[in-house]
């Protein structure tokens, strides 16, 4: 079977911004102008067709990110002059990949992965608003991955509109690289045209949704402020080229196709973020946007081939976008569906792969058989019997699959990196209500953490109780509600709590000897440790073989002269890290932890795993209680946006919940507060923000850093937990 586009026309990209920047009003228009639905759906109707939970609905926000195939012909293809004669359409479409991805902080897991899988990125931004809390969190993870980028300033027709403030806030708290490639004609309701810096031309969006795009003459009184942004345009792409920054200091400047190949060049190699503009919600400036996705945005032929592992050797592979080579593919997201069971996300990096066959895991060294494909357009599946190097689908029939699983050809394995997910802040207790609710219970929670690697499910050793954990309220509350909906559980929910840790701040050593006679065989296990804080890893430095590094534990092994078997060791190991999980100061996880394993003897009869395991449980708590331990509080980065004559009262009071003010800053008409506060102080405070302000102030959070609990709070919660 051939592929049916070549890989050079394939674009994986996704939306990413703030919440209510205009990403799935965006999303809806990119279905619209592509000709996947015949009618816009607007998130404030509910009609989307890319937020189609029930519950995103209802709110008017993205909680899942989906995945969309589209094709596009871009605007004026056909006048690009060719060689072979006039181009077809069939031989212009591009096909679009796009995953459509949450704003809001509590489901950024979502964006991470997606952004993991995908060769390049559309950033909206509020055209008031300009960059927000997550907008930069969400351009940190692009710059983690080293995803190209274009970003497209949304929403002009709005009161407070400025593209120029918006631009402004890009290169002030993203990156001083971005440059503008259009501008607008016009202002909030005058907002009416976007001019194309590169062409200089102007293009206005008439008909029934703004369908056609005509191209016109720039208006005169916006001719010298063109010439001027053209000139700066200009200069940054010939920077880029050395070469053409000598002709063009000698006065020639290089025609539109060099002009647009060599800015190509630098989006890719995140050198330029090149920055457009419009309305989604009026459809102005969306079809340029798609245009400027197949003239500058990569397709998987531009990305370099990606790194794995060997799972034998250890040594690195690479594997290069090729239909020819070894398949590998890597598990970005699981989904429950209410018709198929679970499907699996998966982008192919190299190979092809056919519904029916037999797929390696390399990540739990297990065969599986792969039993359907399915291509999604949000909550609908086109079924396709293969798919190819550079492509995203879904896969039928994985059961052990989960997310960042690597699935390859078994004769030559290969293991992708995998996504590293941030642990969760809050947590809320939650039971059954009936003993029919109990037994769904663990299941529904069960499929909704493999969905989401940051919702976490633990019981309470002390009370046996259920215990949630994520990355805020709002998350919570939804997978509790779509445990009713999709499940059919109902239970009852504690308040939230803040997910404390614990650490230690000094050196120190503990020696314990378990004993136990039972009248038959004994026990018998005795460990030395040595604990102190875990030191971060210099860049490029090797670890010694005899220690094992995780998150937030290292183990090392110093025995000598095989005083404790080697068959115990792992005992030992496995020992410190169930004495971690219990905690030292108020029963929370002890974490950056480094356990060294100095002394011990074994006993030739009496010696067992289970004792060694007691014995390196007893010691590890036994040293932690002497190497100053403390209790850790996660800390949050707070933006409140308020009218300026409630600033006083909203600063004094963030700073009465032992919040820090950082800046305070102007957006339009509002300030800005940046703080960094404790979560513990942080519930329910929308309540008190909005009765402090008259209903108009807002705030977003997100997780910043743990750091030590004060003395005189952390006493209070230690008795608490008593």
């Amino acid at each position: 079977m051939q592929r049916d586009y070549p890989l050079e026309k394939v674009r994986n990209f996704g939306i990413i911004a703030h919440i209510d920047a205009g990403k799935t009003t965006t999303s809806e228009r990119i279905l619209f102008y592509t000709g996947m639905t015949h009618k816009i759906g607007e998130v404030h109707e509910g009609e989307t067709v890319t937020d189609w939970m029930e519950q995103e609905r209802e709110r008017g926000i993205t909680i899942t990110a989906a995945a969309i195939t589209c094709f596009w012909n871009p605007t004026y293809a056909s006048k690009i002059p060719s060689p072979e004669g006039p181009k077809t359409d069939a031989t212009l479409k591009h096909r679009f990949n796009i995953i459509d991805t949450p704003g809001h902080i509590d489901f950024t897991v979502e964006v991470k992965r997606s952004l993991r899988v995908l060769d390049g990125a559309v950033v909206v931004f509020d055209g008031v608003a300009g960059v927000e809390p997550q907008s930069e969190t969400n351009w940190r993870y692009a710059d983690e991955g080293q995803v190209p980028r274009i970003c497209f300033i949304n929403k002009l027709d709005r009161m407070g509109a400025s593209f120029e403030k918006s631009y402004a806030s890009i290169l002030d708290r993203l990156n001083k690289s971005a440059v503008r490639m259009q501008i607008p004609v016009g202002l909030e309701e005058k907002f009416e045209a976007v001019i194309d810096l590169l062409k200089m031309k102007a293009y206005y969006f008439e008909g029934d949704k703004g369908i056609e795009v005509i191209e016109k003459e720039i208006p005169a009184d916006y001719l010298e402020e063109a010439k001027k942004y053209r000139h700066e345009l200009v200069e940054r792409i010939v920077e880029q080229d050395d070469t053409l920054m000598t002709e063009y200091l000698e006065g020639k400047v290089a025609s539109l196709e060099v002009l647009k190949s060599t800015l190509r060049k630098a989006v890719i190699a995140n050198k330029i973020f090149p920055v457009f503009t419009g309305s989604a919600l009026k459809n102005k400036g969306v079809q340029l946007v798609l245009d400027a996705v197949v003239e500058y945005l990569p397709s998987p032929l531009d990305m370099p081939p990606i790194k794995a592992l060997d799972p034998k050797t250890g040594e690195p592979v690479a594997r290069p976008p090729s239909d020819e080579a070894p398949f590998s593919a890597l598990v970005f997201k699981l989904q429950s569906d209410p018709f198929v069971g679970q499907l699996a996300f998966f982008r192919v990096y190299s190979g092809t792969v056919e519904a029916g066959t037999y797929v390696y895991n390399s990540t739990t060294g297990n065969r599986e058989r792969l039993s359907r494909i399915v291509r999604l357009q949000a909550d609908k599946r086109e079924e396709v019997k293969q798919v190819f190097a550079g492509e995203i689908a879904a896969a039928v029939g994985l059961k052990e699959a989960k997310t960042s699983h690597t699935l390859c050809d078994e004769n030559s394995p290969v293991v992708l990196e995998a996504i590293k997910f941030a642990d969760p802040v809050i947590s809320l207790r939650i039971e059954p209500k009936t003993k029919a609710d109990q037994e769904k219970m663990g299941y529904a929670l069960k499929r909704l953490a493999d969905e989401d690697p940051t919702f976490k499910i633990k019981s309470d050793v002390e009370t046996g109780e259920t215990v949630i954990m994520g990355m805020g309220e709002l998350q919570l509350e939804i997978m509790v509600d779509r445990m009713k909906r999709e499940f059919s559980v109902e239970a009852n929910v504690g308040k939230p709590q803040v997910a404390y840790k614990e650490t230690i701040q000094g050196e120190a050593e503990a020696e314990v000897k378990y004993i136990k006679q039972t009248g038959g065989r004994g026990q018998y296990g005795h460990v030395k440790v040595k604990v102190r804080p875990m030191q971060p890893l210099e860049e490029g430095a090797k670890i010694k073989k005899n220690i094992k590094r995780y998150d937030d534990f290292e183990f090392i092994d110093s025995i000598k002269g095989g005083v404790i078997p080697l068959e115990f060791i792992p005992a030992v190991e496995k020992g410190f890290k169930e004495g971690l999980e219990r905690g030292v100061v108020a029963g929370y996880r002890l974490v950056n932890v480094s356990a060294e394993l100095i002394f011990g003897s074994s006993h030739d009869v009496d010696s067992s795993e289970i004792a060694f395991k007691i014995a390196g449980s007893q010691a590890i708590q036994d040293a932690a209680k002497r190497a100053r331990p403390v209790l850790l509080e996660p800390i949050m980065k707070v933006e409140v946006v308020t009218p300026e004559k409630f600033t006083g009262d909203v600063t004094g009071h963030l700073s009465s919940k032992r919040g820090e003010i950082q800046n305070v800053g102007e957006r339009g008409l509002n300030k800005v507060i940046d703080a960094k506060v404790p979560l513990a102080e942080m519930f329910g405070y929308i309540t008190t923000l909005r009765s402090m302000t008259e209903g108009r102030a807002s705030f977003t959070m997100e997780f910043d850093h743990y750091e030590a609990v004060p003395p005189n709070v952390a006493a209070g919660i230690i008795e608490s937990r008593k």
